[in-house]
């Protein structure tokens, strides 16, 4: 048993004593993302039944939730203890799960459920995920983040994975609503996890017992005050504004072109979770084998750079040869770059930063700053469309933009290692790799 954990520690990047939190910490991201890809192709198609010219009006109130909801999660997060914090998060999602239920089974008012409940889906996504990667950054130093988050990562991809597999199968067994209380069990997985990783980082020696999850004190409104201090995570607000502007600008696009390909919801409720398994297969393959690797020997920048140079080619496709074909194609490669390499190396930019910064910052940006940009791209994009501007030519524009992202993910990625050789964060020569 000892020389298979330590082959098992060999393949995965991690020493033989991370073997366990590393296993609980992707068990948990994988019941989150299957709990979540579980609802997700409904939301899709929810999209649809709720108006696609209403997408604006969806995506403006959740990040209006979302900005209302960040402000509540400061103040508990100054009150409550790591664990008391994430069990209440999880638990409130559990019963908003179990009332969606009531409400999908009573079939009232339909049109307005699935606004709400698309809605509902887009803030409970950011939110969980974000506090997921906060308890990551929280219990693993840089060295260690650099090394396993690919590996945690695989974990969600796994999830998001099966997820799919569950609805399709489900929906030939049971109505739709079931799927809100199947998700709901995977999230009390979760706090199963959370309860394990806690007890794993109690019982770590004295010196690692910096982050011991007591409530991080400070006002309600911290993070906010944090981000606007901070010029480096102001620039990861940047990078991730970047991206939510053009994944939106492409949702909208393949959301309105699939409502003109496809006439029935089953058709395209199987597209859409078709489309999920494809890029969740080639996201596990990428994080397995590849994430990990890649920022060993190229360092953080090269997973960074990835997003912006797939966007810089794909939008020039779009400009010269739109079509369904080109924006699914495109739409995969950049969901599975951004799960893949961009998502973990942007978790370990916060490795970091200090703990108020890791939960409160954090949350800010992943929810209310993510949100803003897709909600503000929205009414963009109907307004210059409306003016009779055409998608080729909005690709064009996008094109230069595109270098500016890529400068802005090379600079973080230099001020990551500035700070970690500052002494911000514990040393670990792997965090920084070979440069690009």
């Amino acid at each position: 048993m000892e020389r298979l954990r330590r082959s098992v520690a060999r393949f995965v990047q991690a020493e033989p004593h991370e073997i366990w939190p590393l296993a609980w910490s992707f068990g948990y991201f994988f019941c989150l993302l299957c709990g979540y890809y579980i609802l997700r192709p409904v939301r899709d198609e929810m999209a649809i039944q709720g108006g696609v010219h209403n997408l604006p009006w969806m995506m403006t109130g959740t990040f209006l939730t979302l900005l209302a909801v960040t402000p509540l999660f400061g103040w508990l997060s100054a009150r409550y203890s790591r664990y008391r914090l994430l069990l209440a998060v999880y638990l409130f999602f559990i019963a908003n799960l179990v009332c969606l239920y009531l409400l999908m089974t009573g079939r009232q008012y339909i049109e307005w459920v699935a606004r709400g409940f698309f809605v509902w889906l887009s803030v409970f996504n950011l939110f969980v995920v974000s506090v997921f990667w906060s308890f990551m950054a929280d219990l693993f130093t840089p060295a260690q983040g650099a090394r396993l988050f690919g590996m945690i990562a695989a974990g969600g991809s796994t999830g998001a994975l099966f997820g799919p597999l569950f609805t399709t199968g489900l929906t030939y067994l049971f109505p739709v609503p079931v799927l809100m209380l199947v998700s709901a069990l995977f999230l009390l997985a979760c706090i199963g996890c959370i309860y394990k990783l806690e007890a794993w980082s109690r019982g770590r020696t004295v010196s690692h017992r910096e982050n011991s999850g007591a409530p991080l004190g400070g006002g309600f409104l911290a993070g906010v005050r944090l981000v606007w201090f901070s010029p480096y995570l102001l620039g990861i607000c940047g990078y991730l504004t970047f991206l939510t502007m053009t994944a939106t600008f492409l949702y909208f696009e393949q959301v309105r072109l699939v409502a003109e390909h496809f006439d029935t919801p089953e058709a395209r409720t199987r597209l859409f979770s078709t489309l999920d398994f494809a890029t969740n297969v080639l996201t596990w393959l990428t994080q397995l084998f590849i994430t990990n690797r890649v920022v060993a020997r190229f360092g953080l920048v090269a997973s960074l750079l990835f997003l912006p140079v797939v966007s810089l080619i794909g939008f020039l496709g779009i400009a010269l040869w739109p079509g369904l074909v080109l924006y699914v194609s495109f739409s995969v490669l950049r969901r599975v770059g951004e799960y893949a390499l961009s998502k973990p190396a942007r978790e370990v930019l916060f490795t970091v930063v200090s703990r108020e910064e890791k939960y409160k910052a954090k949350n800010f940006i992943d929810t209310a700053i993510s949100r803003a940009g897709d909600a503000s791209t929205g009414w963009l994009v109907s307004g210059i469309k409306a003016l009779g501007v055409t998608t080729a030519q909005i690709s064009w524009v996008l094109v230069p933009l595109m270098f500016l992202w890529a400068w802005l993910g090379r600079w973080l990625g230099g001020q990551q290692r500035t700070r970690l050789r500052a002494g911000q964060g514990p040393p670990g020569p792997s965090v920084e790799g070979d440069g690009v």
